[in-house]
């Protein structure tokens, strides 16, 4: 499934923009502690949105008001991440020994020797975009060849491409680059765009403090005239809008982002650009406060635990480490492999210190 060709790149790896916007700061990363705060922020924030919003995911916002009235911290006595946390384990890792050399063939490799090869029973977890794909490799077609199954438009890219914009701090360009490198055993096109947008959003979240520049870096690397950049467009105009409303509630803020970006009527929830644009959206809304931007991304409902991991990641990144509530990152433990079962036994904080620049300030993953 295409989206049409994709426009001239920069140099630096970011989509040509229109005269009159203006550009993206790309700042190199400076202060390695603060860096690596954002960047256990970010992962630790991914991995409480994944498990907060997981119990939601599918159902309306009158559906879960209906049964626990506004979500504001976790409904599950026993809350885990799924296949968001896992698959951004499983990204992240790779990344960390491959850095920016990262091949498609690298991602290949690991996806047969990590996933596709392994004699584990019946498929456990994840989406259609990963049970596509692990058909695909199985039946051994290669990429890109392996991400065209139906749903490669799917949000599976942008729910696991925080670790690159953690590893690319202050380099949206580079951090899209890396996770379209990523994507293309999985998906293509929108789905391709929707991992774009989310990882060069946390990049620039990484070294910034302005929620509208995080916008602005995920519009850069996105064609202007695609799916995700209008969803993204309108989702983050109606939370402008909305925030602006003196007599705006958390209810009615939610329903105009959500009015402005959900496809009415469509069954699955799994659209990367719907699903993107909520989580801007929210994270919008929420001035990139953690808590709020994530409670936000719970409560509109749809594919909840992935747009509230993105939310997660993007508000984490920005604010950092703390300002996880302590006992929502308390929750938080080694991944069970629920989806994955190889990734089993690690924690999302573990992969943050490996992708943050070490103290000496030296960028690159560790290895």
């Amino acid at each position: 499934m295409s989206a049409g060709p994709a426009p001239r790149d920069e140099a630096d790896g970011t989509h040509r923009r229109p005269r009159g916007l203006p550009t993206v700061p790309r700042r190199p990363p400076r202060d390695p502690a603060g860096l690596r705060d954002r960047a256990r922020g970010a992962l630790l924030g991914l991995a409480v949105g994944d498990a907060m919003g997981a119990p939601a995911e599918n159902m309306k916002p009158s559906q879960i008001r209906e049964r626990w009235g506004r979500i504001e911290g976790f409904v599950s006595d026993d809350p885990a991440g799924t296949d968001d946390t896992e698959y951004a384990i499983f990204s992240g890792l790779l990344l960390a020994e491959h850095g920016s050399a990262l091949t498609v063939g690298h991602v290949e490799a690991a996806w047969h020797e990590w996933i596709a090869d392994r004699d584990e029973g019946p498929f456990r977890g994840a989406g259609f975009s990963e049970r596509g794909t692990l058909e695909n490799l199985r039946r051994g077609l290669a990429a890109p060849i392996s991400a065209q199954h139906r749903h490669a438009w799917s949000d599976g890219l942008a729910m696991r491409a925080a670790p690159f914009g953690v590893f690319a701090a202050g380099r949206p360009g580079e951090a899209a680059r890396l996770v379209a490198i990523d994507g293309t055993v999985s998906h293509d096109g929108e789905g391709i765009y929707g991992g774009r947008a989310v990882a060069a959003g946390v990049a620039a979240a990484m070294v910034g403090h302005d929620p509208d520049a995080v916008v602005q870096a995920a519009l850069s690397v996105v064609p202007e005239d695609s799916w995700t950049a209008r969803s993204l467009h309108r989702a983050v105009s109606a939370a402008r809008r909305a925030r602006r409303d003196p007599a705006a509630t958390q209810l009615s803020v939610e329903r105009t982002v959500r009015s402005a970006t959900v496809i009415g009527g469509y069954p699955w929830t799994d659209l990367a650009p719907e699903a993107v644009g909520l989580a801007f959206g929210a994270f919008v809304a929420a001035r990139g406060e953690f808590a709020d931007a994530v409670a936000m991304a719970v409560n509109m409902g749809r594919d909840a635990d992935t747009t509230a991991a993105v939310a997660g990641a993007l508000s984490g990144a920005l604010r950092g480490e703390r300002a996880v509530p302590p006992e929502w990152a308390a929750a938080i433990g080694p991944v069970r492999g629920s989806c994955l079962p190889s990734m089993a036994g690690m924690h999302v904080l573990d992969v943050a210190d490996r992708l943050a620049p070490p103290p000496d300030g030296h960028e690159g993953a560790a290895a």
